[in-house]
């Protein structure tokens, strides 16, 4: 091994550490891991200009490409796309929680249902498994989980099987979409994939997973719901929906926003506007649109995300670089011989385990290169080994409390609420859920693409 790859290794293995232990604050971690490989592994060790150019990918503003793609372009260093689309959907979703929007759709929907608790447990399922697939996660949770709270002081209910319910549909729904997870948005930029070729593979499996989940969490939860929830519901001493909608012109032009974002994405495959595009017009018009509050709204984005991704991407670049994820994709075509079958289970399982334990970003991130090699190698399609990688990094987070961030987020309301979860009460209940998706996910993967 060379002296770049050793320390390339080191950086990320102590990058890794430091993000689990969760010491420092992870955009602190990443961005100083990231100046690290610049600086010792490209620097020192290569003394390589051009690594670092490669890397830092600022020449990819200037491109046509970047803006508009019209053929497939190979995405190294800073993956921008995607830090500009985060960013705009961000903007977007701090504009519609400004407009009471999650608010207004939770107690709509409760209303719905006359405010009865299976019925209220089994459509906010759906309800976090659809929204995830457009918005992220972790916004979809902080607003469905405040809302089951409020819900259950009303009804007499206990409302940790239902927000644990929403914590795993939210990751399922995620899974769907190139938007939905970030994950998804890093292999969809990477790897040249459409909202709609997302859609119409890991979109299938999550459907099919959703019903599943649906009956199974049921099951699950049903005695726990159904002991406190018989009482008879006075209607009248709830808070109307239109009570959440703070400024109705807001709250239409969000919607619209929100709609637009929704047609960009499904369509962008044949407009041939890339993330980066669609991301940056979505959050000027919400800018434009909200006037007096456009700083407001830009204060709440949350940069640190953005820093953590920009760091992250340096670190693996450098893995990439020095040819450490040749190495590694060439390990895995080794051990899996030539079969593709044991192969697909290989990326599959081995990312829901690794992302059941660490964040799946930078396993996402990691994993990317790795399949392109893996696909240049074997000559598997590299379509196959990207859904493959996806489902497993997605519904692989659901199985522990900090697997994803929307975990933390769902389980720290609960808490702050007085009904904390415990790792082993977590576990139990949805990490069978959890196999039995990912069980779903590998017989579909044989079927459908052996």
């Amino acid at each position: 091994m060379t002296a770049a790859q050793i320390f390339a290794i080191i950086i990320f293995v102590g990058m890794f550490i430091m993000i689990v232990l969760d010491k420092i604050e992870r955009h602190y971690v990443t961005l100083g891991s990231g100046i690290l490989t610049l600086i010792v592994v490209f620097g020192i060790c290569m003394r390589s200009g051009r690594a670092v150019t490669d890397t830092l990918a600022l020449k990819g503003f200037f491109t046509k490409d970047f803006w508009y793609q019209v053929t497939e372009s190979e995405s190294k260093g800073i993956n921008w796309a995607t830090i500009i689309f985060i960013a705009g959907m961000m903007v977007m979703v701090e504009g519609m929680a400004k407009a009471g929007f999650f608010r207004w759709l939770c107690m709509k929907i409760a209303f719905l249902v006359k405010c009865k608790t299976i019925p209220i447990f089994i459509t906010f399922m759906v309800m976090s498994a659809v929204l995830s697939m457009f918005i992220d996660s972790i916004t979809v949770i902080m607003f469905l989980a405040a809302v089951t709270v409020e819900l259950a002081q009303l009804l007499k209910f206990n409302p940790v099987p239902m927000i644990l319910s929403e914590i795993f549909c939210a990751n399922l729904g995620g899974s769907a979409t190139m938007c939905g997870d970030p994950p998804n948005i890093i292999v969809g930029t990477s790897l040249g994939f459409s909202f709609f070729d997302f859609l119409t593979n890991t979109g299938l499996i999550a459907g099919i997973s959703l019903i599943v989940s649906v009956v199974f969490l049921y099951f699950v939860f049903r005695k726990e719901l159904a002991t406190e929830g018989g009482a008879k519901v006075d209607m009248s001493k709830f808070p109307k929906p239109s009570e959440a909608i703070t400024n109705k012109k807001d709250f239409v032009i969000s919607s619209i926003i929100f709609a637009c974002a929704v047609i960009l994405l499904i369509t962008h495959a044949t407009t041939h506007l890339t993330v980066a595009s669609i991301g940056l017009f979505i959050a000027a018009i919400t800018l434009i649109t909200s006037g007096r509050h456009a700083l407001e709204l830009l204060r709440k984005v949350d940069y640190k995300t953005l820093v953590f991704f920009i760091g992250l991407f340096i670190v693996v670049s450098g893995l990439e670089e020095t040819g450490i994820l040749k190495l590694i994709a060439n390990f895995i075509g080794d051990i899996s011989g030539g079969d593709v079958k044991l192969m697909i289970a290989i990326i599959l399982w081995v990312s829901a385990i690794a992302s059941a334990f660490v964040d799946n970003i930078p396993f996402a991130a990691t994993m990317v290169p790795i399949i392109q090699s893996l696909s240049e190698t074997s000559g598997v399609p590299i379509s196959t080994l990207a859904w493959s990688l996806a489902i497993g990094t997605d519904i692989g987070g659901s199985a522990t409390p900090i697997g994803a961030s929307a975990n933390v987020v769902g389980t720290s309301v609960a808490a702050k609420n007085g009904h904390p979860i415990g790792w082993g009460r977590y576990c139990k209940k949805i990490a069978p859920a959890t196999v039995i998706v990912l069980a779903i996910s590998t017989v579909y993967l044989f079927v459908r693409y052996l």
